[in-house]
């Protein structure tokens, strides 16, 4: 009834118009001729060119869905900030116009990617199976996110729901498709993510082990332009915001934050989305699933030592001061002790702090040592998984949380009505009972003591039967 009264009233409006309207404004005749189709299909290098473009339309994905998949998740809660003001309480509304420009940017570079391998592509003297290789890729992608963070998008303009699972299944095929042309880790590791997710773990495994057979260290990076656009969206968020106390970390998680930070006039900081730390990841959880702690060990070991190597930034964060809505309700010195544990909150007052750009995490040799064959092992790979992807938007995806479509989707396309299960967010029942807990602390400054109110791997492997988390169980 909803589409009809739109439909009705969008009649009754062109009927109050006089036929002399395209007279007076007929956009039909204004074409630019630097932004026709043909300025780019046929043209050299315009496969290239695309590719570059594809690049550029990733980072606008991202910048709509990190934030959203950062404040849902118990990462950051959101003290005071201009951003989503829902989805720290997993408010998920299909009126959100954040979700609605997530979706919109997700499908973008799926149109953009079929775009250049129909008509680009094929079109390009230039082109190479390598660029072939790339727009199956960003298909890939675009599916991939899909199936990350919507329980059902389409693949089509106005075309049926597809779920989660089946956009998970379709990022497969050309993330296959790809590696048939032009293997390279990150296309592997990317293939891996959608096993995971999907709980296939014999295909997960293999294809984090090719991924690793092919460069142990690699990762793939979302590129941001400090001078021309777009920047970092959570860079803006994490340290760009200067005095202005927003995103705040979990005390547990205050070491890694911010992710983040300015490079210079020119480059922006870039997003690590595939790196090889998830590749050992997932073998980890792969080898403890199957009872095997020492494979599962080493697999941790080879982890640490690649975080090792890794970016280390050392910055003047002095202006994140930790307490400037609320004196004294946040950790904000070296001293403090974090749920029985120390080193993680940072002195930002003291000086220049060291911050890992890339990965970070608190585990040490002798946990892994100490690791064995209960849940224990499996709480604390998971706080590995929430250290190494913090501000990376997958805890999110951990936590079997997923958006809705957007209102917009549910107007115009006759294949979606609202109560349909694509217009109802995913929230798994453990996650609900405890929303307004994941991001609370108490916190004495006198006792240099901090706690957090739950702790959500603890909930999340209580909960490992359950079909929305933990994969591989």
């Amino acid at each position: 009834m909803k589409k009809i009264m739109i439909k009705f009233g969008a009649i009754l409006l062109l009927v109050g118009c006089t036929g002399d309207f395209k007279d007076v404004v007929n956009f039909t005749d204004v074409e630019n001729p630097n932004l026709s189709e043909s300025s780019v299909v046929g043209q050299p290098n315009s496969a290239t060119i695309w590719a570059t473009g594809l690049e550029r339309q990733l980072a606008n994905a991202f910048n709509e869905t990190l934030i959203l998949a950062e404040l849902g998740s118990d990462n950051y809660v959101n003290t005071q900030t201009f951003f989503n003001q829902f989805l720290d309480d997993l408010d998920i509304r299909t009126t959100d116009p954040d979700i609605r420009d997530a979706q919109n940017q997700i499908a973008r570079i799926a149109k953009m990617a079929i775009f250049g391998l129909e008509e680009v592509g094929p079109n390009d003297p230039e082109y190479t199976a390598e660029l072939e290789a790339e727009f199956n890729f960003y298909l890939g992608l675009s599916r991939l996110l899909a199936g990350m963070y919507f329980s059902a998008l389409p693949q089509e303009t106005l075309g049926v729901p597809i779920s989660s699972a089946e956009n998970l299944q379709s990022a497969i095929e050309s993330f296959n498709a790809a590696i048939a042309t032009s293997a390279k880790p990150e296309y592997h590791l990317a293939r891996a993510r959608a096993y995971y997710y999907l709980g296939n773990k014999t295909e997960a495994v293999a294809s984090a082990n090719a991924a690793l057979a092919l460069d142990d260290t690699f990762s793939r990076t979302v590129k941001f332009d400090q001078k021309n656009g777009p920047t970092n969206t959570m860079d803006d968020a994490l340290f760009g915001r200067g005095t202005f106390d927003d995103l705040q970390p979990l005390p547990t998680l205050d070491f890694l934050d911010p992710k983040y930070s300015r490079i210079d006039d020119e480059v922006d900081a870039p997003v690590h989305y595939l790196k090889a730390e998830e590749a050992y990841l997932i073998l980890a959880e792969a080898n403890l699933a199957d009872g095997n702690v020492p494979a599962a060990q080493a697999n941790l070991e080879d982890l640490l030592d690649l975080v090792d190597t890794r970016e280390v930034r050392n910055i003047d964060d002095g202006a994140e001061g930790r307490t400037e809505r609320n004196p004294g309700t946040r950790p904000d010195n070296a001293s403090v002790i974090v749920n029985g544990r120390s080193g993680l909150v940072l002195d930002r007052q003291a000086g220049n702090v060291d911050v890992p750009s890339v990965s970070g995490t608190s585990l040490t040799p002798a946990d892994i040592a100490g690791m064995a064959n209960n849940d224990a092992a499996l709480v604390l790979l998971y706080r590995t998984r929430q250290e190494i992807f913090i501000a990376e938007g997958l805890r999110f995806v951990d936590m079997g949380v997923k958006l809705v479509i957007n209102e917009n989707e549910i107007f115009q396309n006759d294949n979606v009505s609202e109560g349909d299960p694509s217009t109802v967010a995913v929230i798994p029942s453990f996650i609900a009972s405890v929303v307004a807990d994941l991001d609370a602390i108490t916190y004495d400054a006198d006792a240099g003591v901090a706690t957090t109110a739950i702790d959500l791997n603890e909930v999340l492997v209580s909960n490992k039967s359950s079909d929305q988390v933990l994969p591989f169980h």
